[in-house]
């Protein structure tokens, strides 16, 4: 119940901030739209910060676990082709795009957070790991841009309601498979 109760915070807290704003959102107003009082919120996320930290902490794990398995791979055309993979897969989670739009509309607000700071760390270590430091430049730059591409064209083609979340993903894929080649 405790993880449920967690996670309910967590996604309202998620749909205030993103429609209001992380700043203009008060711990307040996310108990009163969970139905509960302060002290009952309070009991799971101290500050606003906390909740934050806790999504961020989803995104952050998720890369690195990819990243330490990506470690232990040789540098190979396979390897790059199965972390463009997992990572595709890490985001047909359902929160990744309510957690990405968050993160877009508040970028101002969030920019030094410490967890925040952390998920760029990681996943400029993870694009670090498809290419070389002597691979060219265009290479590193097109590799880098598969990660990008897949969760940004899920983010901008969501938009379409005439797309579903499989076409867009596959489509994604299809582009960030590519890029790896160039």
């Amino acid at each position: 119940m405790r993880e449920d109760t967690r996670t309910r915070i967590q996604e309202i807290a998620l749909e205030l901030f993103t429609e209001q704003g992380y700043e203009a959102t008060s711990l307040r107003e996310i108990a009163e739209k969970l139905g509960v009082t302060k002290a009952a919120l309070y009991y799971h996320f101290k500050t606003k910060d906390d909740i934050v930290a806790s999504l961020a902490d989803l995104r952050i794990s998720d890369l690195e676990e990819l990243l330490t398995w990506a470690r232990t791979q040789p540098k190979t055309a396979e390897t790059r082709r199965e972390i463009v993979l997992r990572y595709a897969d890490k985001l047909r989670h359902s929160r990744y795009l309510e957690v990405a739009r968050f993160l877009e509309r508040n970028q101002t607000a969030l920019r030094d957070h410490p967890k925040i700071i952390r998920m760029r760390e990681v996943m400029m270590a993870l694009v670090s790991e498809l290419s070389d430091t002597d691979d060219a430049l265009a290479s590193r730059i097109s590799r880098s841009m598969a990660l990008f591409t897949l969760h940004a064209s899920k983010w901008m083609m969501s938009q379409d309601e005439s797309l579903s979340e499989e076409e867009i993903t596959q489509a994604s894929l299809e582009v960030a498979l590519r890029l790896l080649e160039l």
